[in-house]
């Protein structure tokens, strides 16, 4: 088991956008399991590897007792809205009611490089497009209406975990073309 230490809001690797994967390797496996560890263990519906310190376009989901991956996700949403609660394991103990697609179809790549289609709805699919949002920088507060994220501000700023020292950002073991971190 490779539980990895989640990073947490205010750490600067969760709003820079994830590089693509381009090699479809053993540390590309090693890296789904982490982020798979991580998750069962936080626990939570899912987890991007941002969140544990990889700028790398990859996610785990745990929904309804379904876990899965997905690399190098494009989205196709729904025109019809949901609005639920939201959490985020980087935002420990924070939920807002947030406005998502009711369903999705998630178009990318398993860890072996397969072409991967996952649809889904509800909350399987807010969990795939809040971890996408992970990989391109957003987080669920900023999809929030003024007045919810001001409330989820002020909540940030009084939680025990805000300002907490946060670690060294992971190097990336893949080649990042002259675009790591």
């Amino acid at each position: 088991m490779a539980v990895t230490p989640i990073r947490l809001f205010g750490d600067p690797i969760l709003r820079k956008p994830a590089l693509e994967v381009v090699d479809f390797d053993k540390e590309l496996r090693k890296l789904v399991e982490d982020l798979t560890d991580t998750m069962l263990e936080a626990p939570g519906a899912g987890l991007a590897a941002p969140q544990i310190g990889v700028g790398l376009r990859v996610f785990t989901w745990n929904v309804d007792g379904e876990v899965g991956h997905l690399v190098n996700p494009r989205l196709d949403l729904s025109a019809e809205l949901q609005e639920g609660p939201e959490g985020c394991l980087s935002l420990p103990d924070l939920s807002f009611d947030c406005t998502r697609a009711l369903s999705v179809v998630a178009r990318g790549f398993d860890m072996h490089g397969e072409p991967l289609v996952v649809t889904g709805s509800d909350l399987l699919a807010r969990a795939i497009q809040h971890e996408t949002d992970h990989l391109d920088g957003i987080l669920f507060i900023d999809r929030l209406d003024a007045e919810a994220r001001k409330a989820a501000m002020r909540a940030i700023r009084e939680s025990e975990w805000f300002g907490l020292e946060r670690p060294m950002v992971k190097v990336s073991p893949h080649a990042t073309n002259g675009l790591g971190f």
